[in-house]
């Protein structure tokens, strides 16, 4: 099923293609690159798209990036004092995500991964003096 957006933005295309605005040399031939749109419902995939591309993205989305890039510092540190700092900025913003969405997300104290950490982070807490 092809939506009104899609149906327009097909025609703005061709028609700046015609017009010589839009050159598509440098694109044929070739992969368009992938984007993770897994975490979008189906009906809001062009409408995020449409805003992403003008350079606005809703809140839930940018919290949900720093969340991503957050957990990857996390599991890249080796200093435990600085681990447990990130984690604390996790649990905050993993708040911040619940409270921006009419359901909880789907990370946080459940993830096995998280109680690891929280695991490791709290022993090596009881053992050092956290400055």
């Amino acid at each position: 099923m092809i939506s009104a957006l899609t149906i327009i933005a097909e025609r703005r295309i061709s028609e700046a293609i015609n017009a010589g605005t839009l050159r598509i040399d440098g694109w044929k031939n070739r992969r368009l690159p992938m984007e993770d749109d897994s975490f979008i419902p189906d009906d809001l995939k062009m409408a995020y798209k449409i805003l992403k591309n003008s350079g606005h993205l809703p809140p839930e989305v940018e919290t949900r990036k720093e969340i991503n890039n957050l957990e990857d510092l996390i599991k890249r540190t080796d200093d435990e004092h600085l681990r447990l700092k990130q984690m604390k900025k996790l649990n905050v913003l993993i708040m911040k995500l619940d409270a921006q969405r009419s359901r909880p997300s789907p990370i946080g104290h459940d993830d096995e991964y998280y109680a690891k950490i929280v695991n490791r982070v709290s022993s090596s807490a009881a053992k050092k003096p956290i400055e």
